[in-house]
């Protein structure tokens, strides 16, 4: 995986696939991510529209509604935080309007509450909103977030269209290692939308990479144009379901694992009219594919089944599992367009493993699964397994040949762990 002069070729040598690129320069070894990021970011509901008053607020909710409790950490500001302009010393500025007291001040108002603060630019001349990109500037931009005690960079790749005919591993590998060397410990987090297939290099240089186009607060419908597999291109604005998404992911959850994470986009929990068992759904395959696990909602005034979704500790606590292994799809388990199955191994505390029994239908179903087509628990002796259904918080009973399910509701997935 190392060769001569600390190059670095990434998943597809690991992974046992064939280059499909040539090898990166890198400061070897040093972009190994062994957590994913959880918390919260403002794109999803204010877009430009954020404030220095709107993030205090933000931060002192995830403290008094008990987010932070549970593990949500960063406060992220996405794009908008920005001057139109750079200041006399060519350094990315705040908007004095919105954000007065500065950067410094609302990162020290944030680690005071205990948790970390986030920042947005991006690998091009502008951003997506066409405020000063990091390109040509990365090194002072990072010292810039160095000096701010900032703890997270998303970094976007609208501009990256007018940085030429440079591509994502260029343009991307150098802020990477810009944030290196500001010695502070800053979780650098791409959103490049999938472009180039990240799975195979980003981890090399970032801790999270964005493997889709932007997701949008519906669970099974897209907006058009948008392609159902993960190795077609949606960019920007694609407005993905949570479907889709998902469905994405079966090409490419294997990659998943300590070093970089595949981010499925942000939480849409709380944001919009999915139901009950939509949001449950959205939230327990974002946690069992290891994405991070960031809240788009307005946690100010979140509604309180959505929160309960998002305080599930026994959902984060599979997101968060020591063996950092994503659930994989099923097909031999699995009805296409009805029903899907997917598992996997867990090793945190008792719990050994998870299925998620997702019912795709918009009526209520029932789903077997034969304990004989899991070969993961069969071989461990069916009896010494204890199974919790997470989201019933319950026990549930089997028959000693299959795993039934009675009556899965629309849309709902059955989380199952089983501990020894």
């Amino acid at each position: 995986m190392v060769l001569a002069g600390g190059i670095l070729i990434g998943n597809l040598q690991s992974r046992g696939l064939p280059s499909l690129y040539p090898a990166i320069p890198v400061l070897a070894g040093q972009y190994l991510a062994d957590f994913w990021d959880i918390g919260w970011n403002s794109w999803n509901t204010f877009r430009l529209k954020i404030n220095q008053t709107l993030i205090e607020k933000t931060a002192s909710a995830i403290v008094e509604n008990g987010l932070a409790k549970v593990g949500y950490n960063y406060v992220v500001m996405d794009d908008g935080w920005q001057a139109y302009s750079r200041d006399a010393k060519s350094r990315q500025q705040a908007n004095s309007t919105t954000f007065p007291a500065g950067i410094l001040a609302l990162s020290k108002y944030v680690h005071k509450l205990g948790l970390k603060i986030g920042i947005y630019s991006d690998a091009g001349i502008y951003d997506c909103g066409f405020f000063p990109g990091s390109w040509g500037y990365e090194e002072l931009d990072a010292q810039t977030y160095a000096s701010w005690e900032v703890d997270y960079l998303k970094y976007d790749n609208c501009g990256g269209f007018h940085a030429g005919t440079y591509s994502p591993q260029e343009r991307f590998i150098i802020m990477g290692n810009a944030l290196k060397n500001t010695g502070r410990d800053i979780f650098y987090s791409l959103c490049q939308w999938g472009n180039q297939f990240p799975w195979f290099w980003a981890d090399q240089f970032s801790d999270s990479y964005r493997m889709s186009g932007d997701i949008y607060s519906s669970f099974s419908v897209d907006k058009s144009g948008v392609c159902k597999t993960a190795y077609c291109l949606n960019t920007g604005y694609a407005g993905l379901s949570v479907l889709t998404i998902i469905r994405k992911m079966r090409e490419i959850s294997t990659f998943q694992g300590p070093g970089a994470w595949a981010d499925m986009d942000m939480l849409e929990v709380g944001t919009g009219n999915m139901t009950e068992f939509e949001e449950q759904t959205h939230f327990s395959f974002w946690a069992a594919l290891k994405s991070p696990l960031i809240i788009g909602a307005d946690v100010t005034t979140i509604r309180q089944r959505s929160l309960e979704v998002l305080l599930n500790k026994e959902i984060i606590a599979i997101s968060q599992d020591d063996a950092g292994i994503a659930v994989s799809y099923r097909p031999e388990l699995s009805k296409e367009n009805i029903f899907q199955v997917w598992a996997g191994p867990l090793s945190s505390g008792n719990s050994e493993f998870v299925i998620l029994a997702l019912n795709e239908g918009t009526n209520s179903t029932d789903i077997e699964i034969p304990w004989s087509l899991i070969p993961d628990l069969e071989k461990g002796g069916k009896s010494r397994y204890k199974i919790r259904d997470v989201w019933a918080k319950k026990s549930l009973t089997t028959n000693g040949t299959n795993i039934s399910l009675q009556n899965v509701g629309a849309h709902q997935t059955k989380v199952l762990v089983f501990s020894a």
